[in-house]
């Protein structure tokens, strides 16, 4: 089992990045809950509009609006476990999330490869998943494996079992993974591969080789494929990350702290649905979010804004003690 160094651990001396105060953190989390309880969420999923209903949120059934009132909030963050284990295949490749420990993954999904033997780019294949996931099992500092390209000879629909069909046979480590279109049939299908991989789905549950991806669609909207892998994903006893992809200048306000509310009511809607659905459901703290480029209305990835806004996400995270995971160039 991995348990990375501790970044900036103030008994260590080593190098840290304090990016806010208690103060500042406080007001953000405040920022929040004023979104969230005045502005809310917009909810597409029937069910997730019951489950929000029956938890105490305050539903506007014909807008699809879902209010939050602060203690639904905090209790959602209270119940979320601290630390999280990411099972491999392989035991040795364990890994906790907890505290500030630092760990590395791939990052999904390329569409296109440079062929090694005509050295021009092409679309991305089933056999290209299959080899990234080999090579990022070989890679002693990748500690879990993210689809770094996807299949895209495949029909759309099923892509996502092609895509676990070619990289779970070629990881020892731990998966993430979102389940896409047809989202609460698609990860109940990927759940059962990986609990014949595991042995069952107690002992997947047990020692979950998998965690389900999803993101809001920015600004403050969770569409029904997300609510319905945050719904599914908690039944299914697994742990969930919500990655919010709010773009500061097109998605989100311009302002870098606009951006991080933005993100964060995001990002925390999904907690309080999967604390619902299920209290105690493992959650990660996701965070895909940058700025967009004026000039070219791209995301800037590799931006330093992207890296403030990481540092920003992960203080963040920490000061709810839930684990993240924050995007990189």
């Amino acid at each position: 089992m991995k348990r990375n160094l501790h970044a900036g651990k103030h008994l260590s001396g080593g190098f840290g990045l304090n990016i806010f105060s208690d103060d500042e953190l406080q007001e953000i989390h405040l920022a929040t809950l004023e979104v969230m309880g005045k502005t809310g969420l917009y909810i597409e999923g029937e069910e997730a509009l019951e489950i929000f209903h029956g938890g105490g949120a305050i539903v506007d059934r014909k807008n699809r609006i879902v209010k939050f009132p602060p203690y639904l909030v905090e209790d959602a963050v209270r119940s979320a476990p601290p630390k999280i284990l990411l099972a491999g295949r392989n035991p040795k490749n364990d890994f906790v999330l907890e505290g500030n420990r630092v760990g590395f993954t791939t990052f999904g999904e390329g569409i296109y490869v440079h062929d090694m033997d005509t050295g021009q780019p092409r679309m991305a294949t089933k056999q290209d998943v299959s080899d990234s996931a080999l090579l990022a099992d070989y890679l002693e500092h990748v500690d879990v494996y993210e689809r770094a390209v996807g299949a895209h000879e495949v029909p759309g629909e099923v892509n996502q079992l092609h895509n676990a069909e070619a990289f779970i046979p070629c990881t020892s480590k731990h998966c993430f993974m979102g389940p896409g279109g047809g989202a609460g049939k698609i990860l109940w299908k990927l759940f059962d591969m990986f609990a014949a991989v595991a042995g069952g789905k107690d002992k997947l549950r047990e020692r979950p080789l998998i965690t389900f991806v999803t993101c809001p669609t920015s600004p403050l909207r969770l569409i029904k494929e997300s609510c319905e892998i945050i719904v599914e994903g908690a039944r299914s006893g697994v742990s969930i990350m919500v990655l919010s992809m709010a773009m500061s200048g097109a998605s989100a306000p311009v302002t870098l702290a606009g951006t991080l509310v933005v993100h964060n009511a995001e990002v925390l809607g999904g907690l309080v649905l999967s604390q619902l659905a299920r209290k105690g459901t493992p959650f990660v703290y996701g965070s895909s979010t940058t700025s967009m480029d004026l000039r070219l209305a791209t995301a800037s990835v590799g931006c330093p804004e992207l890296a403030m806004i990481n540092a920003a996400v992960a203080k963040l995270a920490r000061f709810y003690s839930l684990p993240s995971w924050v995007a990189g160039a």
